[in-house]
């Protein structure tokens, strides 16, 4: 996928749902993965141009899980090309989750420790928004998750209000699927960290992306129809489309 395609994509969103207001400064959570670090570029690039000013910093959350030293200065280094700050949270998320906790589904908890150590940055960085990179397949992925382990249909909305910290979560990559996203990072050079977890490609999410691959390939227009049926759901936490 070329650049302006790239860009196109994001736009749509941040305009369908009102992701971006005059002013933002947007903390960009970056795991150093293929996705984080798409958005991170089409964050900035975005910013260049589009009709509300905002400021885009990025940060990094190490869960502990260790880090090639190599990989991370090459995030370091992309961040600087960018002109986009950096900022790094070392934390022992992984040993509680992985070592003291043992964990038979660390996911979850993972999450949310995650989310709590993001979120207190974030409001020290004078962030008032986070972006996730969470793309097109991961909307779908999540419905599925939901209906065939919750026994509900549901994904997780593209903008999401933080009532008690008064911050705001978008999800800008919406649009873009994770292939899409593979070949641009490829065909762009874009730094890429290998995932640590040790439970990576193991999970429920990892099942599903699997089962959801098959399907497609025997429905070729699935993963659309679900994604329509998802940003169509009518849930009551979606925001509507402008």
């Amino acid at each position: 996928m070329r650049e302006k395609r790239f860009l196109s994509l994001l736009r749509q969103a941040v305009k369908r749902y009102g992701m971006i207001q005059e002013g933002d400064r947007i903390v960009i959570g970056v795991s150093g993965g293929k996705d984080s670090m798409a958005l991170l570029w089409g964050m900035k690039e975005l910013s260049k141009f589009y009709p509300k000013r905002f400021e885009v910093l990025a940060l990094m959350v190490d869960l502990g899980f260790g880090f090639q030293s190599g990989d991370e200065r090459e995030v370091w280094a992309y961040c600087k090309k960018m002109g986009v700050e950096l900022e790094v949270v070392r934390t022992q998320i992984g040993k509680i989750v992985m070592e003291e906790r043992k964990e038979k589904n660390p996911c979850s908890l993972c999450a949310k420790m995650r989310k709590g150590a993001l979120v207190e940055r974030v409001l020290l960085m004078g962030g008032n928004k986070i972006a996730y990179a969470h793309h097109k397949d991961d909307f779908v992925e999540t419905m599925l998750l939901s209906l065939l382990f919750q026994g509900r249909f549901y994904a997780f909305p593209p903008v999401t209000e933080f009532e008690d910290t008064k911050l705001t979560v978008i999800r800008p990559m919406m649009l873009v699927e994770e292939g899409q996203i593979k070949g641009f990072c490829k065909r762009y050079q874009v730094p890429v960290m290998k995932n640590g977890c040790p439970v990576d490609g193991k999970t429920k999410r990892a099942y599903v992306k699997e089962l959801l691959s098959k399907m497609q390939k025997e429905h070729p227009e699935v993963k659309e129809r679900m994604f329509h049926a998802v940003t169509h759901g009518g849930f009551e936490d979606w925001p509507k489309e402008l």
